[in-house]
């Protein structure tokens, strides 16, 4: 049985159409920005396990990175710089798996279809992706990714204002209501849009 031959479009909605098209360059910058992570991140774990083997050169660049700035001079990897250091490893996949929702989920939801239905490797949450779910899930890893910060700031707390730790909180607790909010309002219009039952 052959599938209904789709409706061919005026000029005008076709080429209103065909403008999801200019969202592929945007998409394509994303998965490049994705590259220049994984090479952020091996070059952080790289540093990390040249300064547990003694390196000095590359225990001051991670000191400077973390921004970890005690007056004692550094000499030696201790708790707390590997802490910071693989919070910001975290960081930075939480970052990568942000990229992918919004790379994948995007494409799917505004350009066009990816047809991996059936194949080993979809995603669960593609298989119910729109624009909505799109956003609370976007939210939650931006909560994620926030909370990993502000860990990172509190673990670290001796070398920041306070003025700074107060308006990350604030900033954090910002996030997690316009998470709370997306939600709602989510569940709200979904609830509208269900059809009432007889």
């Amino acid at each position: 049985m052959q599938s209904p031959t789709p409706p061919r479009l005026g000029p005008l909605p076709g080429l209103i159409f065909a403008s999801r098209w200019l969202q592929l360059p945007l998409y394509l910058g994303l998965i490049l920005a994705q590259a220049v992570y994984v090479f952020h991140f091996w070059v952080e774990l790289v540093h990390l396990i040249e300064a547990a083997f003694g390196d000095q050169a590359a225990l001051a660049k991670l000191v400077t990175s973390i921004g970890y700035k005690h007056d004692t001079q550094v000499t030696a990897l201790n708790e707390t710089i590997i802490m910071l250091v693989v919070l910001a490893l975290i960081d930075v996949v939480m970052i990568s798996n942000l990229l992918i929702m919004v790379i994948v989920g995007g494409y799917e939801t505004f350009v066009s279809r990816l047809r991996l239905e059936g194949h080993p490797d979809q995603p669960e949450w593609l298989s119910h992706v729109n624009a909505s779910v799109l956003k609370v899930k976007l939210a939650t890893a931006i909560i994620g990714i926030s909370s990993i910060h502000l860990l990172k700031t509190f673990i670290n707390a001796a070398n920041y204002d306070e003025k700074v730790l107060l308006w990350q909180t604030v900033i954090h607790i910002a996030f997690l209501f316009s998470a709370l909010a997306i939600a709602a309002a989510d569940r709200v219009m979904g609830g509208a849009h269900k059809p009432a039952d007889h």
